[in-house]
């Protein structure tokens, strides 16, 4: 299950969001100046019988819009490789460019937001224009049974699609209905540079968010 669909991938919903994906796609760092930038929505990607989600902002303007893939190519794609590898979800623990054969297992990845967004903010209709690509993805994944939601933007965007309050906490779980299924959502703290760089996630809180999810799965 790949996401893609000529709906999301020539998507231009937001005038703003085209312009600095485009943007980014000509003002390149040095270390990228021979890459050819996907510059386009980022499709959701992972394994099409997944009893886990994981949501995240949106990509990274030389990480995701440069290499066409959720988390791929930038730090936070590092530490979200590094974990769903050491806890069985991943055929590899990290992810540099589209082409490699990245493989995971029992997961899916996607985005509240398909656009890199200026300053990763991306505005409150942005987001709802969004919405739609997140519902298809969810409603695509007919074994879910877990969701992580990294950040306190992906987990209330989602919140409203499913019609459900959530709270943001680091390290807290909630269960929620979404077409007469149960879900229990995980939330976590994104792997962002500002928030790894600081210490307000570490490696230690990152891996028992998902030896916690790991364990809910396997008693399942």
């Amino acid at each position: 299950m790949s996401g893609w669909s000529d709906e999301l991938i020539f998507c231009q919903r937001c005038p703003r969001l085209v312009q600095w994906r485009n943007e980014a796609s000509f003002n390149k760092p040095k270390r990228f100046k021979h890459w050819i930038y996907w510059a386009r929505p980022v499709p959701g990607f992972g394994d099409p019988n997944a009893e886990l989600l994981i949501i995240g902002l949106a990509p990274a303007a030389h990480g995701g819009n440069r290499t066409g893939r959720l988390f791929t190519g930038d730090r936070s794609g590092e530490w979200l490789f590094d974990a769903l590898y050491k806890f069985g979800f991943s055929s590899y623990p990290e992810s540099k460019h589209f082409n490699d054969s990245m493989k995971l297992f029992n997961a899916y990845i996607t985005a509240v937001c398909r656009c890199a967004p200026p300053q990763n903010k991306p505005l409150a209709q942005e987001l709802r224009n969004c919405q739609i690509f997140l519902e298809k993805d969810l409603n695509n994944l007919s074994n879910l049974k877990a969701v992580l939601t990294l950040g306190g933007i992906a987990t209330s965007w989602f919140g409203k699609l499913i019609g459900e309050k959530l709270t943001f906490q680091h390290s807290t779980r909630q269960t929620v209905t979404y077409n007469d299924k149960h879900l229990t959502v995980f939330m976590s703290y994104h792997p962002s540079q500002q928030n790894t760089f600081t210490g307000r996630l570490t490696k230690q809180m990152w891996y028992k968010i998902f030896e916690n999810i790991k364990n809910f799965l396997s008693s399942k």
